[in-house]
């Protein structure tokens, strides 16, 4: 059985496959399209991260693949549909990178209010504004988290130590689930209207796809920030440089964008906004986690037929009998 890893992956993960007896694995990245379809049918395990776009087109040439790997949570670059249609197994690693990403999500909202990068550009050009970057504090300020899913909740946990008020929005768990955990559930009007912060934590659907928009916006408090390390296009960019530029929200932190690399356009352009080229799960111990994760389950799937993390299927033990 061969397995294409078409994206950078870390090498403990690559190694444990290139152990297994009878997997072979190829290392290709960086391959166009057309490359990609071209040697996409040899194989039977794809295993990617965010560069590499498995579509239709792709899909329809990939006659052997069995299970594609994503090294990570965000699958929006993988047609779902498509493979599911061809019995191909989508797997994800969602327990990798998820304290990662909550970190980068407190990190960015502590620079944007405390204007660390606008600071560290000015006093790097020879200015001294020490007045014109005054900040604010963020104890005793509502944090709206918009999901409590895995990373949601950690970034909950992280702002109470901080001592911030933590309301949270999220239609598929309770309020009383929520509140079990120490935390406050409500609504998104209410969320919008409380909240002095307001952080993303959802994937990337036609239900989200410009959740965060001008009637949105509309709705929050005056001189709300927005953090966004979720996926792009989840908060409307045009809407969020109407917002700021008219002084409704204060700033935003952006680690994702609806085109990435991003094209220079006008929202990165004012001083109220840092962005990160999408370093959410980019720290050292997590790329080692995601890859560790996925090597480990598409080994489990192609020797034994064990399905975990799948996004298209139920998960499968095989070494748990059945009962007839």
């Amino acid at each position: 059985m061969k397995v294409l890893i078409s994206d950078n992956l870390d090498k403990t993960g690559i190694r444990m496959i290139e152990k297994e007896e009878g997997i072979e694995v190829d290392v290709n990245t960086g391959l166009s399209p057309e490359d990609f379809k071209q040697i996409i049918g040899n194989y039977e395990a794809l295993i990617i991260r965010s560069a590499t776009k498995v579509t239709d087109d792709i899909l329809q040439q990939a006659s052997r693949l069995k299970v594609i790997g994503r090294a990570g949570i965000g699958l929006d670059n993988v047609d779902i549909p498509a493979a599911t249609k061809r019995g191909i197994v989508v797997m994800n690693t969602p327990g990798g990178n998820i304290v990662t990403t909550a970190e980068h999500t407190i990190a960015m909202m502590m620079a944007l209010t405390r204007n660390i990068p606008q600071g560290t550009i000015s006093l790097k050009a020879g200015r001294w504004d020490k007045k014109k970057l005054q900040g604010r504090e963020v104890f005793n300020k509502t944090l709206g988290i918009i999901g409590y899913g895995k990373i949601g909740s950690i970034v909950a946990d992280l702002a109470r130590g901080l001592k911030m008020n933590v309301i949270i929005c999220d239609p598929y768990i309770t309020a009383e689930q929520i509140e079990k955990a120490g935390f406050e559930g409500t609504t998104l009007d209410e969320l919008y209207r409380r909240s002095d912060y307001i952080t993303v934590h959802v994937p990337k659907l036609k239900s989200t796809t410009g959740l965060l928009n001008k009637k949105a916006f509309e709705k929050m408090k005056e001189g709300v920030m927005v953090i966004n390390c979720a996926r792009g296009g989840i908060i409307d960019e045009n809407d969020l440089y109407d917002a700021i530029v008219s002084e409704k929200v204060a700033g935003a932190a952006l680690d994702v964008f609806e085109t990435e690399p991003p094209e220079r356009f006008p929202l990165l352009e004012l001083d109220k906004v840092i962005c990160t080229p999408h370093l959410g799960a980019s720290t050292y111990e997590a790329q080692i986690n995601v890859s560790v994760e996925v090597a480990d389950q598409i080994i489990e799937y192609l020797e034994n037929g064990t399905i975990i993390n799948a996004v298209n299927v139920p998960p499968v033990n095989t070494e748990i009998p059945l009962e007839i």
